[in-house]
């Protein structure tokens, strides 16, 4: 057995994600750390292999594919688009364990794959509950990324609608990821007469939606409500561009809880203060790290088959509380905030 258990940590370092990833690189660092001083993983030194999540997914897997070859990798973590995802499953499959950090659609079912993120049944249906019972807010236009989760994750927006009384989506709007110019879309968005919008977009291109939203004085009477938005793209946005920005999240940089402050006193002790912000998505990074070292600690065993045999029965607390893995998922509370100028403030944790 190597002394050292090495990652492959695939994280954004370009493209539209490319916003967070050094938050995300942060976190990953964090929890190596501490889990390093902590003994390791069952006595070996956690080393993080950053690949860049951020390109395309086959590029991506290819990458992956050829560290487990090498035999220079033993697992792989980290957050990525779900398309990425679909590409790196396969050639991880029985092979070594795949924590994969991001919220996503829901449905991954690959052996040896463990999820830590929030799925649309625990974080996006019911914060459009609660839009709707606190904020009158019943009628949605969707806008996504055109790829597998924001397409997915408005299936399910519009299934949970049609059996949901006075809640309708009106219509869908779906752009090629790395758009710049959102002008057709903001058109069709108000074309829709829709009372708030929904939105499945990653980093940057949530960023120039944002921008071109509020310029256009849309945010005087629509809301939006998105399940990515975290506090490094609310710096790239502004202040002036937040107004009416709901989030829903398993995690915020502000969560008045005793697990959120205590990690953030960490992470700020760590890196300072001029660190990126550790919002929901980067803390996702930390959270893949731990869920990896916590199942490896219950198997005993850092091998593919102990560890999916131990993942039936795993309860602990982290940042975002106490989490437990259920079917290769991590269950967690998830929360809606509000934006306030550059930061979020949390006003409720929904129920599934």
């Amino acid at each position: 057995m190597h002394a050292t258990l090495d990652v492959a940590f695939v994280v954004p370092r370009s493209g539209p994600a490319g916003l967070f990833g050094p938050a995300c690189e942060a976190c990953g660092d964090l929890a190596a750390g501490e889990i390093n001083d902590d003994g390791g993983v069952l006595g070996r030194e956690v080393r993080l292999r950053p690949v860049d999540g951020g390109r395309a997914p086959a590029a991506v897997a290819a990458e992956v594919a050829g560290l487990i070859d090498a035999g220079a990798v033993d697992a792989v973590s980290g957050w990525h688009i779900s398309a990425v995802r679909q590409a790196v499953a396969p050639v991880v499959e029985g092979r070594v364990p795949y924590v994969y950090s991001p919220l996503y659609e829901g449905g991954e079912r690959t052996p040896g794959v463990f999820l830590a993120g929030e799925t649309p049944e625990r974080q996006v249906l019911p914060a459009l509950r609660w839009m709707s019972d606190q904020l009158g807010v019943r009628t949605w236009c969707v806008l996504g990324d055109d790829y597998v989760w924001p397409r997915v994750s408005a299936r399910a927006a519009r299934s949970w609608a049609r059996r949901t009384p006075d809640v309708r989506v009106l219509d869908e709007v779906f752009v090629p990821l790395g758009t710049e110019d959102f002008g057709p879309a903001l058109e069709a968005v108000l074309r829709s007469g829709a009372q708030g919008v929904l939105m499945f977009l990653v980093g940057s291109d949530a960023v120039r939606f944002n921008r071109a939203f509020a310029a256009t004085g849309a945010d005087r009477h629509l809301l939006r409500l998105s399940p990515l938005m975290e506090e490094n793209m609310l710096l790239a946005t502004g202040s002036e561009a937040t107004r009416g920005l709901y989030a829903s999240a398993g995690f915020f940089e502000t969560l008045p809880t005793a697990s959120a402050l205590e990690f953030s006193r960490r992470y700020a002790e760590k890196f300072g203060a001029r660190a990126p912000v550790a919002g929901a998505l980067a803390e996702s990074c930390f959270e893949g790290l731990t869920l990896l070292a916590r199942l490896a600690e219950r198997a005993g065993s850092t091998d593919l088959d102990a560890l999916c045999g131990a993942a039936g029965s795993l309860t602990y607390d982290s940042p975002r509380g106490e989490v437990s893995l259920r079917h290769n998922h991590l269950r967690q509370s998830v929360y809606l905030a509000r934006a306030e100028g550059l930061e979020f403030d949390v006003l409720a944790r929904l129920d599934a």
